[in-house]
């Protein structure tokens, strides 16, 4: 039996309704309220291969920006399907053949690269404000303001 893999969609900009409509007639989908993020469940052999299959299928129809697998694969990442121009695959190849890499391990390298980089300077600025805050309030006045903002911030049982 082929498995099933759960897909979500991202948009370049919100999908019309008519969009919507005619995709859904090739793909079962599930839209946000924005109508710029899409669910859909595809069958086929591997992640790779379904992210593939849906880019076939509804890249004429939708304003797709970038496939992502819903769920990481077994070494805990998460597949992506992006559709390059074609000076953007020219550089990859270019960069990837000064590195000695394949393309898409290039990539790979270079996205987790970047997602790393961008994880720490989150959590540099994040502590560089906190040092501000208690450099004029005490540890206890942080976490109180902390703890009510993040209540206030609580979304309804059940969301």
């Amino acid at each position: 039996m082929t498995p099933h893999h759960a897909i979500e969609i991202a948009l370049t900009r919100p999908a019309t309704t008519a969009e919507l409509h005619r995709a859904r007639r090739t793909v079962a989908l599930a839209a946000n309220a924005e109508r710029t993020r899409l669910m859909a469940v595809q069958q086929a052999s591997s992640p790779g291969r379904a992210l593939h299959r849906l880019r076939h299928q509804l890249n004429a129809l939708l304003p797709i920006d970038v496939l992502t697998t819903h769920y990481p694969d077994h070494r805990g990442q998460v597949r992506l399907n992006v559709a390059f121009s074609h000076s953007a695959r020219t550089a990859i190849h270019q960069a990837a053949a000064a590195r000695g890499q394949r393309p898409q391990d290039f990539l790979s390298q270079s996205v987790t690269a970047a997602v790393t980089r961008h994880k720490r300077e989150r959590a540099q600025r994040l502590t560089a404000q906190l040092e501000r805050l208690l450099a004029h309030h005490t540890a206890e006045e942080v976490l109180a303001c902390t703890a009510s903002t993040l209540l206030a911030h609580r979304p309804p049982p059940g969301q």
